[in-house]
């Protein structure tokens, strides 16, 4: 685990040889949320009340924080340290922003080891960002902080297993203890770390918050301390560094290609495919880019995927404004399916029962049509899905995420409530339901009323008016009742849905249309009321 604590400039010019500091605004006044090399040295501390600082200190730079704008630029830094291991978390102190961690196990070696790893993130905190960093790696993301903030050393390397003896030299604020709980310690007598280690725990126990004790298991490695990473860490990851910057969308494209090859040999391998992917420009000024493609159907195609970030990096402002180019380029499947195996192709011709009756020359054809009879296996449906979802991927990549919508079925009687019309959130329909009566083609928004003529109050109709024109009907199917939906009426708030008797007719000139009558004769509504709801063919 390596922590990180970046100490930021003020947006406003100062002294940096006198002593300055960032304030936080907390109950009796502000705090000192953080401090500069020459305000330490005249002895202020982070929590000190300011007004005790300037007594102290004398001429002191004060300026107040912003947590949230601190808050944004540790998450764009901990962003652009993902080109070191995909799982980077930001760390929020009490007083605000306090630095980052990453998870360098298996991603050392990668930099040439964790020495070699702390020396490039040094440099390029310093070059790209003007950020002096103390830097630390340990087993433990709590022993990490503790080394980064006051271990001699700006930059260690700790060895697994020596967190105790590294931390026992150090403060007890090593421990990320609230300042109150450091002030009574001390003056307890409890100094150190290694003050606290080889007492008895239950004083402790009674005495303090829980958080001292599961502090100290935390660096120990006794308790797992859980991160939460800037960006979901990838299923699948490949990061690609630059000996030179590419600046045009064509190398970015091509170099995303390599990229989605390199890594579709390893979903091949575990029988998966990408459903949504990540691509990350790193900026040669530390700036980073992300473009995000979700996919209808898992693929390894790196054709369609090839042709869906090359719609994305068409809108991408940053391809319009490269600057110095992107000096690495990681392509990462944050969402990865089962892909069920497909036989793409048989080779019939080389079974060696084939093979043998082909050399016989005595009925090869034959034995081979039969061969042939057996095993032949058509992926004509599989083709269109896939065909499907690849238009549905190029449209949204077009025309954006919610503007490509397909029909849902919903559990619902009323045939207006039976759909709904969401967009495509990268997730195929689910296969409709069979109905049990005959469904017109095309279901009107909103019944529209009609005029009609039946024989009988409840019969069906023999003549109707509908958007100003008279229809004869020659023939009618029904009725299909369909009946109030009890759990939508009983609420207290709405009259009760009157029962609906459809009816499937059919006028003179061959056209269909679907009509209901309204309520029961009689019973909910006299007279009727009829509506056209939809056509058929």
């Amino acid at each position: 685990m390596l922590a990180a604590q970046a100490k930021h400039p003020s947006s406003e010019p100062v002294d940096p040889h006198a002593p300055f500091v960032l304030t936080l605004t907390a109950s009796g006044g502000p705090r000192l949320a953080a401090l500069n090399a020459a305000a330490e040295a005249a002895g202020l501390t982070l929590g000190q009340p300011l007004a005790d600082a300037r007594a102290k200190a004398g001429f002191l730079q004060a300026r107040e924080s912003n947590p949230a704008a601190d808050a944004a630029a540790l998450r764009r830094l901990a962003l652009w340290a993902t080109r070191y291991t995909p799982t980077a978390s930001p760390w929020h102190a009490d007083n605000g922003a306090d630095g980052f961690f990453l998870d360098i196990e298996g991603a050392a070696h990668l930099f040439g080891g964790e020495e070699k790893l702390l020396a490039d993130l040094a440099a390029r905190l310093h070059e790209n960002f003007g950020l002096p960093a103390r830097l630390a790696v340990a087993g433990t993301s709590g022993a990490a902080w503790a080394l980064s903030r006051f271990h001699a050393e700006p930059c260690i390397a700790l060895a697994s297993g020596g967190e105790a003896a590294a931390l026992s030299p150090l403060p007890v604020e090593a421990l990320r203890l609230p300042p109150d709980t450091c002030a009574t310690l001390r003056r307890l007598g409890f100094k150190t770390v290694g003050a606290l280690l080889d007492k008895p725990r239950a004083p402790f126990a009674a005495r303090f918050p829980a958080e001292l004790l599961r502090r100290v298991d935390q660096a120990l490695g006794r308790l797992d301390e859980p991160l939460v990473p800037v960006v979901p860490p990838p299923v699948y990851h490949v990061l690609r560094y630059l000996l030179e910057p590419i600046i045009t969308q064509q190398a970015v494209l091509a170099l995303a290609r390599r990229l989605m090859n390199t890594l579709v040999h390893v979903l091949a391998r575990d029988d998966v495919g990408a459903r949504a992917l990540r691509l990350s420009l790193y900026h040669v000024d530390g700036a980073v880019e992300t473009v995000d493609v979700g996919l209808t159907l898992p693929t390894r195609d790196v054709a369609h995927v090839a042709r869906l970030l090359d719609l994305k990096l068409e809108t991408l402002a940053a391809m319009q404004e490269a600057g110095f180019g992107f000096e690495a380029i990681g392509l990462a499947v944050t969402r990865a399916e089962p892909v069920p195996a497909r036989q793409l192709k048989l080779d019939v011709g080389r079974h060696p029962e084939v093979r043998a009756q082909r050399a016989s020359k005595e009925d090869g054809r034959s034995v081979l049509s039969s061969f042939e009879g057996h095993l032949r296996w058509s992926p004509q449906d599989d083709d269109n899905v896939e065909r499907c979802a690849a238009l549905i991927d190029t449209l949204r990549g077009r025309l954006g995420p919610h503007s490509v919508r397909q029909f849902v079925p919903v559990a619902s009687h009323n045939p207006e409530r039976a759909e709904i019309l969401p967009p495509i959130n990268g997730e195929m329909s689910a296969s409709w339901p069979e109905p049990e009566q005959p469904r017109p083609l095309l279901i009107l928004p909103r019944a529209e009323r009609a005029e009609v003529t039946a024989l009988v109050p409840d019969g069906p109709p023999r003549r109707f008016c509908w958007r100003g024109v008279t229809y004869d009907v020659t023939g009618a199917e029904g009725p299909e009742r369909i009946g109030a939906e009890w759990w939508r009426r009983n609420d207290g708030h709405r009259t009760p849905e009157p029962t609906r008797d459809y009816y499937l007719v059919e006028d003179s000139g061959g056209r269909r249309f679907w009509l209901f009558r309204e309520g029961l004769y009689g019973r909910e509504t006299a007279p009727a009321r009829w509506f056209v709801h939809g056509l058929f063919a």
